[in-house]
């Protein structure tokens, strides 16, 4: 049991990097990185604000580590999302230096969603999607969520004890978005281990279970679309077959890559921002009382357990569409960006204190959401999701604590989220 005046060192040294100004992808996969994420962040600015970073194949990219940079490139249209834009020399290049990137490429292939696509494709896709995030429309689903956090917790409540992450962070948000999309019950368990074969997948050793993943989890979401042509009802995914049946220009590729994007990204990241956070909370103690006593901080927690715990620590890539200049390096045409949202939202130029978890911060304009065009359509249900699951925790489980050392707890391999594998607890 974690006693309950321990404190997290800030002080820890991250392992040593593998060379001056050089960042690779086991650099950032690193188990030390990933349990202190805002030291690790703290060492690449002292590194440089633009960094060489070889992540996939033999091809150079770069790291972009400070608050001010990392606004500019998420706004700047120079710097595009669809990679098939530039010169097939480029991508072959790309695509051929190793295993990873042709795992990539691979996945690539079956991607035509908002995520990966620049306007105008960028700007029709999330229109027809952006209908459904509203805060309006999000504020709807507050009583589903808090039923479905009370069920949760009602069906563990006699055990004293629960995986946190297994029982309450992934069911809720996995249930929630898969009722807004109109899917079964019974399939949201194999929608959790496609994930998250598919996040980390690029990094493992076995890419034939990665492509494998990628063809069962398209041909189920073909056989929805059948199902919803067939038998359309008032969901979302209704709702996009009928807009490609009206010929809102909504192609049979895009359609697929946007459920799929849905599925994922609906309830990957809220999982980390609940896991990460209530993991912030029994390392803070008195930020944990704080939080119990006056539940009216709920709102001002969620904002600060964002940017403190990066639920994703690292955008998806970025390639410039012409050679840009950068501080004192020039970030060549092809070449693929990167940018640390965990590096930003704890940069001492932007953040008072950036290392401490302050609940109740009032200043907090971070980019756990990214910023610009790409900003997080998901972002109003995430929130929701991260005030009603976390407030309930509080309130319903006075006596919740970690049951294991940090130390002892796993994170997932994934260079550009950050969650848990699980968080042992009991109450």
């Amino acid at each position: 049991m974690l006693p309950r005046d321990r404190r997290r060192n800030r002080h820890v040294t991250p392992r040593k990097l593998n060379m001056m100004n050089q960042i690779t992808l086991n650099d950032l996969l690193a188990q030390e990185t990933k349990r202190d994420p805002i030291a690790f962040s703290a060492r690449l600015r002292e590194q440089g604000a633009v960094l060489p970073f070889y992540g996939l194949g033999k091809e150079r990219g770069w790291l972009v580590t400070q608050y001010d940079d990392v606004l500019t490139i998420l706004k700047d249209p120079r710097f595009i999302k669809d990679p098939q834009k530039l010169t097939p020399s480029l991508q072959g290049e790309q695509a051929e230096a190793d295993e990873r990137a042709a795992v990539m490429s691979n996945l690539l292939k079956y991607r035509r969603d908002m995520l990966v696509t620049d306007p105008p494709d960028h700007t029709r896709l999330r229109g027809l999607v952006s209908k459904a995030f509203t805060p309006r429309m999000i504020e709807h689903l507050r009583p589903r969520i808090q039923q479905l956090a009370d069920e949760l917790l009602d069906a563990v409540q006699k055990q004293g004890q629960m995986d946190l992450i297994a029982d309450f962070a992934f069911p809720l948000p996995i249930t929630v978005i898969s009722e807004m999309l109109g899917i079964s019950g019974a399939d949201r368990q194999q929608f959790r281990t496609w994930s998250q074969t598919l996040v980390t997948g690029v990094v493992g050793s076995e890419p034939t279970k990665v492509v494998a993943a990628m063809e069962a989890f398209v041909q189920y979401i073909k056989t929805l679309l059948a199902e919803k042509r067939a038998h359309p009802g008032t969901d979302l995914t209704s709702g996009l077959v009928q807009a490609e049946e009206r010929g809102d220009r909504l192609s049979e590729a895009e359609l697929i890559s946007t459920i799929f994007l849905l599925i994922v990204a609906g309830h990957e990241t809220t999982v980390n921002l609940l896991g990460n956070g209530m993991l912030a909370l029994f390392e803070h103690p008195e930020q944990m009382r704080r939080l119990c006593t006056d539940p009216s901080l709920i709102p001002s927690a969620i904002e600060e357990l964002l940017r403190y715990t990066a639920p994703v620590s690292m955008s998806s890539p970025r390639w410039a569409s012409e050679d840009i200049p950068l501080h004192d390096q020039v970030i060549r045409k092809g070449e693929m960006v990167f940018v640390s949202l965990i590096g930003a939202d704890t940069d001492p130029r932007q953040f008072s204190d950036p290392e401490v978890l302050d609940i109740a911060r009032q200043e907090n304009q971070h980019v756990a959401f990214g910023k610009g065009i790409h900003f997080c359509l998901g972002a109003p249900l995430a929130r929701l999701e991260g005030q009603i699951a976390i407030g309930t925790l509080l309130r319903r489980l006075p006596r919740l604590r970690l049951a294991c050392e940090p130390e002892q707890l796993t994170w997932t391999q994934s260079p550009i989220l950050r969650g848990l594998t699980s968080l042992p607890v009991t109450f």
